[in-house]
């Protein structure tokens, strides 16, 4: 189904014979005049900064590296601070995040976390029911009239007061929503998926949210510039005067996650500093952004990645730095996610499962982050049970982290470490398995015992490229040819990473797969079509989600 909005002349509308009748009642027509509107206002301007980001990576892939704008100086070096943080925001220790789904919505809510970001982006697949039925568990959420009813159980809202604060995560400036096009005489453009997100959200719930002090509040994904930040704070400045709510009343957290974004942490909390809440270390789609970024850079090869934990220097400066800037900034700086979920038929692998989050939870409260994340709710007990011993506070601002210095190698630093043949046949594997989920409409998977979602499975799928296609050798056993020719990348054991090693790895999965359940299992031929693609092609693709959002 395909909606169509017409802003040509006002009251923008939506062609409803081609709308799905199950988001009717979603998109009334003064919910499409919304839309419509803020298309023709921002548009634009969006797809002009994707297109910088493309210039941008030009630059990278001829052999530039990223760094600190000389422009920008003045605002790392100026004496200023974010607007007050509201009530709400200002105990975050422990955060649920997940998919949209009224099942989930209602758990998460009732978890015990302080907080429960309603993912739009990585953990959600958005087909057109699931973006649909997410936006109306949302609006009945905040309405408090959500139940759901599934197993033989029956699901309902504790008390307002004892739910976790709702912040909702659209998807990012990059993703088109296919479903939905302003209608310009021909066949239309596709509206920004970002834009819908948001939008929808806001014209349904905003005020109520708002009359109780309780934002709306929002995650934003993926940005790589403070331009980019910019674009967000004036959408949402135009959505608070629409909507009559006082400028600044909507709140953000902003996600830094890609590795352009680093270098722009303070000017980030600059262009939003009317609205800005903090900064949050989204390690997963940072780790990917690095491959991604630096993919020409041959130097830059990480190893597989397991191996790359928060001790590598080139991700324990990116978390110190953010705490840093986000305390001086009067900001909070959120920690990241474990990705382990609890085993439930294996104690001993369940201890190692939980003392490894436990660890992972220490050493961000250590280091002076405001809150963490969690992906399963068994985990909110441990995390908020290390964060209270450490953090009596509601927050750690306090803590400048003056003594950080980090520079632009720092954040660039190669990782040591190795590819064993165990690691390279997982991101295979993870990559085939939640890409046939994906298409199958699961957003987030659980895979031997990891939680994956998009930022964790793009990690495996870009690593899987850069091992194929650098032939130098940074990490491993194997050295370079003394003749300074370049030796092909090996596994631990001596054996060389290959198309042959590759394609050994892909025929054998199918018989592997077929003895344990799989989600999506229908998928999987179409996932190793799709990674064989992704994989061989000469250039690395900026995001799996872009050609798999077309066969949705």
């Amino acid at each position: 189904m395909s909606a169509v909005l017409k802003p040509a002349a006002p009251p923008a509308s939506i062609d409803l014979p081609m709308m799905d009748a199950a988001a009717d009642d979603l998109l009334d027509a003064p919910a499409q005049a919304f839309l419509a509107r803020l298309h023709q206002r921002f548009d634009a301007r969006r797809r002009a900064l994707l297109a910088d980001r493309r210039r941008r990576q030009a630059r990278f892939d001829a052999g530039g590296l990223p760094g600190f704008r000389p422009d920008t100086r003045r605002i790392r070096e100026g004496d200023w601070r974010v607007a007050p943080i509201p009530a709400a925001l200002q105990d975050r220790r422990v955060e649920i995040t997940g998919p949209v789904d009224p099942k989930m919505v209602i758990n998460a809510l009732n978890s015990g976390a302080k907080c429960y970001m309603a993912d739009f982006e990585d953990s959600t697949s958005p087909t057109w029911t699931n973006v649909i039925a997410g936006q109306r568990a949302l609006r009945e959420a905040v309405a408090g009239t959500l139940t759901f009813e599934g197993g033989g159980k029956h699901y309902a809202l504790r008390p307002g007061p004892e739910r976790a604060v709702l912040i909702v995560r659209p998807r990012g400036w990059h993703l088109d929503e296919k479903h939905v096009r302003i209608d310009d005489g021909g066949a239309g453009e596709r509206m920004s998926a970002a834009l819908f997100d948001l939008g929808l959200f806001d014209w349904h719930n905003a005020a109520a949210l708002a009359a109780r002090d309780r934002g709306p509040y929002f995650y934003l994904p993926k940005l790589q510039s403070m331009e980019e930040a910019a674009l967000w704070d004036d959408v949402l400045a135009h959505i608070e005067g629409e909507l009559g709510l006082p400028q600044g009343q909507m709140k953000v957290t902003v996600l830094i996650e890609t590795l352009p974004a680093a270098f722009e942490m303070d000017e980030i909390l600059y262009a939003l500093r009317t609205r800005i809440a903090g900064l949050n270390c989204g390690r997963w789609d940072y780790i990917f952004s690095y491959i991604r970024t630096l993919r020409a850079h041959r130097d830059r090869v990480l190893p597989e990645r397991g191996q790359v934990t928060m001790a590598q220097p080139f991700l324990k400066a990116y978390s110190e730095l953010l705490i840093q800037t986000c305390h001086r900034r009067g900001a909070h700086a959120m920690g990241g996610m474990a990705a382990q979920i609890p085993i439930g038929n294996d104690e001993e692998a369940n201890e190692r499962a939980l003392a490894r989050v436990r660890a992972d939870k220490l050493r961000e409260v250590t280091a002076g982050h405001d809150g963490t994340w969690v992906a399963h709710p068994a985990l909110i007990p441990l995390a908020r049970e290390v964060f209270d011993e450490r953090m009596p506070t509601p927050h750690q601002q306090h803590l400048g982290r003056e003594e950080v210095v980090v520079t632009a190698a720092d954040l660039l630093a190669p990782s040591l470490g190795t590819i064993t043949r165990i690691g390279f046949e997982n991101n295979v594997e993870v990559c085939v398995r939640y890409l046939a989920a994906w298409l199958d409409g699961h957003g987030c998977v659980p895979i031997h015992w990891l939680m994956e979602d998009a930022a964790t499975a793009e990690i495996a799928r870009a690593q899987l490229w850069q091992w194929l296609h650098h032939a130098d050798q940074p990490i491993g056993r194997v050295p370079a040819a003394a003749d300074g020719a370049r030796c092909p990348l090996h596994l631990d054991d001596g054996t060389v990473i290959d198309e042959a090693l590759f394609d050994r790895v892909l025929l054998g999965l199918p018989s592997r797969l077929a003895a344990q359940p799989v989600v999506g299992a229908a998928r999987i031929p179409d996932a190793i079509a799709m990674l064989e693609d992704l994989t061989r092609r000469d250039t690395l693709e900026d995001f799996l989600t872009l050609p798999a959002y077309e066969r949705l």
